[in-house]
């Protein structure tokens, strides 16, 4: 996964359990956070696809959440902008 907050690369295993204290090693920020979850959705209910999942309101901050899943690199990159969606709007938009 990458951080939300600088976009650096995050190795995660595959299994590997995201700790509640773990943090970016370049940003020092929290991994364990909604907005490097998969399940992250602004489109949803609380923003999260997990309708089980407790209401976190800030979504920046450390949180205590079971359902937590790493996002994925990709995933990430088409949630912030940067996709190619994102890239072939540019290329055509109108000058």
């Amino acid at each position: 996964m990458n951080c939300f907050h600088c976009g650096r690369p995050i190795e995660v295993k595959e299994r590997e359990r995201v700790g509640f204290r773990d943090s970016c090693p370049a940003c020092d920020r929290p991994s364990h956070v909604c907005r490097n979850c998969d399940l992250y959705d602004p489109a949803y209910n609380n923003q999260c696809r997990e309708n089980q999942a407790e209401r976190v309101v800030d979504k920046d901050r450390a949180n205590f959440c079971e359902y937590f899943i790493p996002r994925r690199a990709d995933a990430q990159q088409a949630a912030s902008g940067t996709g190619p969606r994102t890239k072939l709007d540019d290329l055509f938009k109108k000058r």
